[in-house]
């Protein structure tokens, strides 16, 4: 194997697929990455996988032999990403699974394992099939993953579930005390426009994907969206099966297990009906929380909340036995019910604030202790949900 490279391309390419090594690999060539030359497509591929997340993704270079060969991960990242811009050369000339990495400025030779020992990505043949927009993923991941729980005891509610529709695609995510939708339009690519089968295949889709694989992916299109790359994204397609989801857009491809489990019924939780709303500027709302949040603590993360509706305004206050109070005042631009007190974990509803990307945002209760919730005033059809703390 031997090819030539750019530097940039190269440590961009294994920064991505490092986030699949495992810290503690099962077995030592778990904690190499795997690189492929093609001669014939002038390109190299990386792969790492954890048995569990496996992130594939290629690049163009000047590929003189076809070859493959496993390197430490840790090691060849550690080299790679020092080395100044310009041209890379890595050949296995030396034998005895021995990588050689030349630059303009020195040499290094790294010792990885043969590529047969290597687990395969796993594929999936037959399956259901979604294409989504880049910027729709994006928008459905942005909007539930915050909610996902990190308690591993509880596993299934450490993923976003998945939901088919006839036109579109569900996400949710729940920790047990919030609940975050969105729902997405998904899109068939051109050459599928018509493809009525395809379509009503996905309406049956129903999987948990772990937020650990969810995070990267969202992180790897944001990179692609972002306003200094001059690359837009192509759909993407999800394909799944009973067991595996996988994730391909252009040269990049993303796998992971789907979670066991029955995903709790979370639509059971909307209330049918509310007797308060009210509007506000979201903008307003998070900065007097992020004020007022300052004389809270771990043990005592909770604001009040109250209602006037004669004076059209809600009141955010916080008392700290032995710190301090606050309190602020927002005005509201419509409001229906009574006056209410109820109390909120600031963290919860805070970052629902954060994850919705609209200027006004409006939120329907009853009583103080039944569940809140949030919607966005236009842009994306999202549904927050938050469960009220009781006040002492």
């Amino acid at each position: 194997m031997k090819f030539v490279c750019e530097q940039n391309d190269l440590n961009t390419n294994l920064s991505l697929v490092s986030r699949a090594v495992p810290s503690r690999p099962t077995h030592p060539v778990l904690a190499n990455v795997l690189l492929s030359a093609d001669e014939n497509l002038q390109r190299v591929s990386l792969t790492a996988f954890d048995l569990s997340l496996g992130i594939k993704t290629s690049f163009a270079a000047k590929v003189e032999n076809s070859g493959t060969l496993t390197l430490p991960a840790k090691l060849l990242n550690d080299i790679v990403s020092r080395l100044s811009n310009g041209e890379i050369t890595i050949d296995d000339d030396a034998g005895e699974f021995v990588a050689t990495i030349t630059s303009s400025f020195g040499r290094y030779q790294v010792r990885g394992m043969e590529a047969e020992e290597f687990p395969e990505l796993p594929a999936i043949e037959d399956g259901q099939t979604i294409y989504l927009a880049p910027d729709t993923l994006i928008e459905g991941l942005h909007g539930t993953l915050f909610a996902t729980s990190a308690d591993e005891t509880k596993q299934v509610l450490t993923g976003v579930h998945l939901t088919g529709k006839k036109d579109g695609l569900e996400f949710a995510a729940t920790d047990g005390h919030r609940l975050a939708m969105v729902e997405t339009v998904h899109q068939l690519p051109e050459d599928g426009a018509d493809d009525d089968d395809r379509l009503e295949s996905e309406i049956e889709l129903n999987v948990t994907v772990p937020a650990r694989a969810l995070r990267e992916v969202e992180r790897i299109l944001g990179m692609r969206q972002s306003p200094n790359t001059d690359q837009s994204a192509p759909l993407v397609n999800l394909r799944f099966d009973s067991s595996q989801v996988v994730f391909e857009w252009g040269d990049q491809r993303l796998t992971t297990r789907l979670l066991e489990g029955q995903y709790p019924a979370y639509r059971q939780l909307l209330p049918n009906a509310f007797i308060r709303s009210i509007t506000l500027d979201r903008k307003q709302f998070l900065s007097a929380i992020e004020r007022i949040s300052v004389l809270t603590d771990q043990k005592n993360n909770i604001f009040k909340a109250n209602l006037d509706s004669v004076n059209q305004k809600l009141t955010l206050s916080v008392e700290a036995k032995d710190v301090g109070s606050g309190q602020e005042s927002i005005p509201i631009q419509f409001i229906t019910g009574e006056d209410i007190d109820i109390a909120f974990n600031v963290k919860y509803l805070m970052e629902s604030l954060k994850n919705l990307n609209t200027q006004e945002v409006q939120m329907d209760l009853n009583h103080g202790l039944s569940p809140v919730v949030l919607k966005p005033l236009g842009g994306s059809k999202a549904t927050h949900l938050i469960m009220p703390v009781q006040l002492r």
